[in-house]
């Protein structure tokens, strides 16, 4: 009997439930083995950003895990339709989240901008609940940079399985965050410079 407690089963013991819990804590709460967009494989979320009026696309290329991506432009009274796309490596990620729409949304936080922004996504990419995941959206620009003494940005949030979710926006800091959820987990986020 002594010897089942001794310090050296308690020790492997604890070895093997630090080893199980460790792997255990790197899965999404109820992740299958086949996730559906895991997040080591998003490598850049890239914006197309088309000026409406003069019907010219500008791409602005956000690498994950390096960081960065040149600002954006925006031109105060413009209209801009904007694409999301996500990669990993060359390979175009977005078909997967369509795929799973029901279990994504993106939310876009401009926290010193004056902009009005509408979910434009067609049927490919709206969510059972009637909710937009938001790969497609209309910008349209009142003030891109409202207080010059502070940095105005995008910070853009693909969330996988929120367990709620709307459209709807919210004051942020000096500007707006359109769409809102609870739960879930990030799959990835940009923070994107805006310039005017």
């Amino acid at each position: 009997m002594n010897n089942l407690f001794n310090t050296k089963n308690i020790t492997r013991l604890l070895a093997v439930l630090f080893i199980t819990f460790s792997v255990m804590s790197c899965q999404r709460d109820n992740a299958s083995e086949e996730d559906d967009l895991p997040q080591e494989d998003l490598t850049n979320i890239i914006l197309l950003v088309k000026d409406v009026a003069a019907q010219t696309t500008t791409t602005y290329n956000y690498s994950v895990g390096a960081g960065g991506a040149q600002p954006i432009s925006l031109v105060d009274g413009k209209t801009y339709e904007v694409e999301v796309q996500f990669k990993n490596g060359d390979e175009d990620s977005t078909q997967e989240i369509k795929d799973a729409k029901d279990e994504h949304f993106l939310v876009f936080n401009f926290p010193n901008s004056d902009l009005t922004l509408t979910r434009t996504d067609d049927a490919s990419s709206t969510r059972a609940d009637h909710n937009h995941v938001g790969l497609k959206t209309k910008w349209v620009v009142t003030k891109a940079i409202k207080n010059a003494s502070v940095q105005s940005q995008l910070i853009l949030t693909l969330y996988h399985e929120p367990q709620t979710v709307s459209e709807a926006s919210a004051v942020s800091g000096n500007g707006v965050v359109y769409g809102q959820q609870t739960g879930g987990e990030t799959d990835a986020q940009a923070t994107y410079g805006i310039i005017n």
